[in-house]
């Protein structure tokens, strides 16, 4: 692991302090403060010697997300895509210049907007933590109100199993942990559990 001193914590503490505002709610949190939390974490459990830039990206992968709300791009499958292909925009933006405010190596922080913008998903055993990382963290903070909002446990599944695709084995295995863990109710741990049985072996 690299190790960019007190440049790091800085970095980390403008991220928290921007996502302390939003107004939605985890267990009494800001949720964009929960999840860049959790998501550091679940780097750190996945891959323990993570780098500055790994574990910076996974704290800012909801950097102001609430600015930016879905209902600002039409409706359907390609506006989805554009309004999330702009918040990573947005976070790898923020994060830079959080990071440089901070004084980290531009290498540091380059590198950390990279992975949060998801470049190499699919080739950057990086990037794959990362996604497993924040694929977890929606997991344990947004499964439940998302099944909440949706009456057919079909579509909830295939909602569910699109999250799941894009894990790598080590992180279903953890997903696969999270349903057993008894912080779900009985509805989403059975629609997880239905998700995993629908990927490939």
């Amino acid at each position: 692991m690299t190790s960019s001193g007190g440049g790091l914590d800085e970095c980390r503490a403008a991220i928290d302090l921007a996502n302390s505002h939003d107004p939605r709610d985890h267990h009494g949190v800001p949720l964009a403060l929960a999840q860049g939390r959790m998501a550091e974490e679940w780097v750190v459990r996945l891959a323990p010697q993570a780098t500055d830039a790994l574990r910076l990206a996974a704290r800012a992968h909801h950097l102001r997300r609430w600015e930016l709300p879905r209902s600002d791009y039409p409706a359907g499958r390609a506006g989805y895509l554009r309004w999330r292909r702009a918040q990573r925009q947005r976070h790898a933006r923020d994060l830079i210049a959080m990071a440089d405010d901070a004084g980290l190596d531009g290498s540091v922080s380059a590198r950390a907007a990279a992975i949060v913008s998801k470049k190499g998903l699919g080739s950057d055993p990086e990037v794959q933590t990362f996604e497993d990382a924040v694929s977890l963290t929606f997991l344990e903070t947004q499964l439940e109100p998302v099944i909440a909002r949706l009456a057919d446990d079909a579509k909830a599944a295939s909602i569910v199993a699109k999250t799941l695709a894009k894990m790598s084995d080590a992180g279903r295995g953890q997903a696969q942990a999270l349903a057993a863990s008894g912080q779900f109710g009985d509805r989403s741990r059975r629609i997880l559990t239905e998700a995993m049985a629908t990927l490939p072996a």
